[in-house]
């Protein structure tokens, strides 16, 4: 386990689309997830925020997405969203990559998620407001796309003291 150095904008890692894992990685899978883990605890400590971050913020570069939210924690392998309908909402999304960074964006009010558990088991989870950002917010690392690449205009960037760290 370990704490590993979130990347921050502008690292060239952070732009790369990302690789599957197969079954025969589940290994590396769960050493990431557990560095993972422990990366977003002590980023929390440190800056007061962070509900979920993915691989490649730590220059791991698979497909892996890891939640602690409402005090509980889920892993998701090699995830794949779909959307009901393009019925979408402008929010200020923050990122553990630019900290004290906001940027407006559209996002989809609902999602699901369908994906692979540390167990290898098919799981399938419905999101809808703040869970359905997030999710999508962290799919989007996965392919190598930043929040401030959907900006909505140039005008829609803000810094935001309270998360600039303690």
């Amino acid at each position: 386990m370990a704490n590993r150095e979130i990347l921050l904008l502008g690292n060239e890692s952070l732009y790369k689309v990302c690789s599957e894992i197969s079954k025969s990685e589940m290994d590396k899978a769960k050493q990431v997830v557990e560095d993972l883990h422990d990366t977003i605890m002590e980023f929390r400590k440190e800056h007061g925020f962070g509900r979920a971050i993915a691989a490649p913020q730590i220059d791991e570069p698979f497909r892996i997405i890891y939640m602690y939210y409402n005090n509980e924690s889920i892993a998701f392998i090699n995830p794949r969203l779909e959307f009901e309908k393009d019925d979408k909402f402008e929010m200020w999304d923050d990122c553990m990559s630019f900290p004290g960074l906001e940027v407006k964006v559209l996002r989809q009010k609902k999602c699901t998620v369908y994906y692979k558990n540390l167990d290898w088991k098919d799981c399938k989870l419905g999101c809808t407001g703040d869970l359905s950002e997030l999710l999508q917010h962290e799919y989007d690392h996965l392919d190598g796309i930043l929040a401030v690449q959907r900006a909505i205009d140039n005008k829609s960037f803000r810094i935001n003291k309270d998360k600039l760290g303690r």
